[in-house]
């Protein structure tokens, strides 16, 4: 993790002599009190000035962030998420915005947001986001990228996971974003809303591979997976190869068939898309689970056929390495998770010198 200056001064001011950019940090919040104070103090060192647009909090989280040091304003949630971000937005005349959400914090990287690496506002800063959930009762975790700094003058639309209107040219920086708003108690908080929210997007536009993706993921958080596989393979039908979500949609979608039952056809489907995802730890990884539980349903196949094919999509994994730069994938699905599970089926197969 980065760490501020020891002596107090902002790492920001570092070109004295030539008149640098002011950059923003700009958050919405409502009833963060748990987090407001680690989203705001990690980022303090590396910014000018700090606003935070409260929704409706209830709890501290307004007087936490004064005490941070930003200047806090209030607006009525109306159920848009841009709308909300927009507003926030027009709070600085910065010529960077830093959005994070309350539930974030900057982890790594933080020296790209120094003065003299900004330069002018002709390119919008994706960010990566390392989101920790729980899986199978273990925590791990997963990488998105994701439009984080901002120049002056940019937007968003959408209600919901909202999109930035910008013909400007998207740029990967070093950033890194740790995330926890995906735990179980946090998850829980967003339930109806998020719902909702995505019901009205849908909608307004019920042709969105974007929409049906998201209202696929929010179905497969609480386990609806039924639901999940046919948003997701409306999505899968109205996306395009250039979709950024294309990665993490083909994995999520196989998950989720094999846990309603649809083992043999998420494993076609796969096998129809494998040369698409040579390069991907968690397609392998998810396949390697699929052939598996096809070995638990046929167990007199499973010795001579389905086990080393599982074990052979592991070793894949295990080749690939793992890959944080694929959207939306998992840590250890490339490392320790696929070690774990190799190890397991080459105990059933007798190659215990092997694991």
């Amino acid at each position: 993790m980065s760490v501020p200056n020891p002596a107090g001064e902002s790492p920001v001011a570092d070109s004295p002599d030539t008149p640098a950019p002011r950059l923003a940090l700009v958050v919405i919040a409502r009833n963060e009190a748990r987090a407001i104070e680690r989203c705001l103090s990690s980022a303090r060192p590396w910014v000018d000035e700090m606003v935070v647009l409260d929704t409706g909090s209830t709890d501290h989280t307004v007087a936490l962030a004064r005490a941070c040091g930003a200047r806090v304003h209030h607006f009525a949630w109306v159920d848009d998420f841009s709308a909300a971000r927009n507003a926030a937005l027009a709070h600085t005349d910065a010529q960077w915005t830093l959005v994070l959400d309350a539930d974030e914090w900057i982890e790594d990287g933080a020296d790209c947001l120094s003065r003299s690496r900004l330069g002018d506002g002709t390119f919008i800063g994706v960010a990566s986001i390392r989101s920790t959930f729980e899986s199978g009762g273990a925590r791990t975790s997963a990488t998105s990228s994701i439009s984080r700094l901002l120049p002056r003058g940019t937007r968003y639309r959408g209600r919901i996971h909202e999109q930035l209107q910008s013909n400007l040219p998207r740029r990967k920086i070093p950033l890194v974003i740790g995330h926890d708003g995906y735990m179980p108690d946090m998850l829980e908080k967003k339930r109806d809303r998020n719902a909702a929210l995505l019901a009205r997007e849908l909608a307004d536009d019920p042709e969105s591979a974007h929409v049906h993706f998201h209202l696929g993921k929010d179905h497969e958080v609480y386990e609806r997976y039924a639901q999940a596989c046919d948003h997701y393979r409306r999505a899968w039908e109205r996306s395009t190869p250039g979709d950024g979500f294309r990665h993490g949609l083909i994995t999520r979608w196989m998950h989720c068939m094999g846990r309603i039952g649809m083992t043999q056809e998420a494993i076609d489907l796969g096998c129809a898309q494998m040369d698409q995802w040579q390069h991907s730890p968690d397609f392998f990884f998810v396949m390697g689970n699929l052939v598996l539980d096809l070995a638990v349903a046929h167990p007199e196949r499973a010795h001579a056929q389905l086990l080393p094919l599982a074990q052979a999509c592991w070793e894949r994994c295990l080749e690939i390495g793992e890959a944080p730069g694929l959207e939306d994938s998992v840590a250890g699905r490339g490392s320790f998770l696929a070690a774990h599970n190799l190890a397991v089926v080459q105990g059933g197969l007798g190659h215990g010198q092997g694991a």
